[in-house]
């Protein structure tokens, strides 16, 4: 059969136990981390923007936090965000079906027609605005796959 788990299901892979939308996809195979080790020894500041565009990302739907080693992902049926807490700012990205040009993205990178990865920093969670909310809940529905269905 075809490499794509149909919608609606996910392959799990069997070494880790993490669930994609795409049979075998690469990834790292590693054990998830606490989400506080992410936090340890930041101002709380941090921890407060990150639960700020969790919360944004809840609004679209439901989200799965996955604490990677380097990063902490927020997946539908795939990964949409990822954010990285630094001792000052919140680095992170989303990813969008178009490539949207807009000041606050640090860079964009284009991987294909459908995926381009958006670059941004938060420093205060002012930052989580209207902009910011229309980013994260496009990025939600590519996390979904709308961006592939036929209508």
């Amino acid at each position: 059969m075809g490499g794509d788990a149909p919608f609606g299901s996910l392959w799990t892979c069997p070494r880790c136990g993490r669930g994609f939308a795409n049979r075998n996809q690469t990834h790292t195979c590693r054990p998830l981390v606490p989400l506080d080790e992410h936090f340890a020894g930041r101002p709380p500041e941090i921890r407060a923007i990150f639960d700020a565009v969790l919360a944004v990302a809840e609004r679209c739907g439901p989200v799965t936090v996955l604490p990677e080693q380097t990063r902490i992902a927020l997946a539908a049926r795939m990964s949409f965000c990822a954010l990285q807490p630094r001792s000052a700012w919140l680095d992170g990205h989303v990813v969008l079906a178009r490539r949207f040009e807009h000041p606050r993205f640090r860079r964009i990178e284009t991987f294909s027609p459908r995926n381009h990865l958006h670059a941004f920093r938060i420093t205060s969670a002012d930052e989580i605005d209207a902009d910011f909310t229309a980013w994260m809940t496009e990025a939600y529905q590519v996390g979904e796959q709308r961006h592939l269905q036929k209508n």
